[in-house]
């Protein structure tokens, strides 16, 4: 059975994977771009701007994992957008224009659905109120043999290790304290248990932590 994963997900030191006050402008509220600055600078993401440059170091090569095999996304609604409640209209396909990066059916999880939104590179966006399990069932069936990626935000995460459905995850600890804004930990004790976890820490600072299900 294909796998289910969570890669390149940062949180600061004080376990915080988005800060508050998300907007617009500020897709990880007051916490802006601090806890993916040590990603802005890789090459893998240079790449996925069209761009050249970037470093090639330890944390090039732990991101650039992030989509090997990967059939399907499933993502919370705040990571597609900021609008709350019942949609104000359907012209918002989200923050990543016209082709974004995932070139995959993406599975948004939402109380109020929507038509799906066919996107430039592969990527469509189905918009589904269900379960981690329900979602998870038909991100597999879209899949096919390939993998089935966790994006986030925070909540959506935490309700698939609830869950206990993910068997594959890539946390990175950057050394900053939010203080406020969205947990990933919370209501997860033992969770430990479940897992081998292997950790290195690079020049940048970040720790980047791996959990695999035992």
């Amino acid at each position: 059975m294909s796998r289910v994963r969570v890669h390149n997900f940062s949180v600061s030191l004080d376990g915080f994977a988005t800060g508050e006050g998300q907007s617009l402008d500020e897709p990880f509220g007051h916490a802006g771009g601090r806890l993916h600055e040590w990603f802005f600078e890789t090459q893998i993401f240079r790449e996925m701007l069209g761009k050249k440059g970037g470093s090639m170091g330890v944390d090039n090569a732990v991101a650039r994992t992030w989509n090997e095999g990967i059939g399907a996304e499933i993502m919370g609604r705040n990571k597609f957008g900021h609008q709350r409640g019942p949609w104000e209209n359907h012209d918002w396909t989200g923050w990543w224009g016209p082709n974004p990066p995932f070139h995959t059916p993406v599975f948004v999880l939402t109380h109020h659905p929507r038509p799906s939104v066919e996107m430039e590179g592969g990527t469509t966006f189905h918009f589904i109120d269900a379960t981690p399990e329900e979602a998870l069932r038909q991100a597999r069936e879209a899949a096919g043999d390939l993998d089935v990626r966790i994006g986030g935000g925070p909540s959506t995460v935490r309700q698939f290790l609830a869950a206990d459905l993910i068997d594959h995850m890539h946390i990175a600890v950057v050394p900053i304290i939010l203080g406020r804004g969205e947990r990933l930990w919370d209501g997860l004790e033992g969770l430990e248990k479940r897992f081998r976890i292997e950790s290195v820490t690079t020049p940048s600072g970040v720790t980047h932590m791996t959990f695999t299900r035992r």
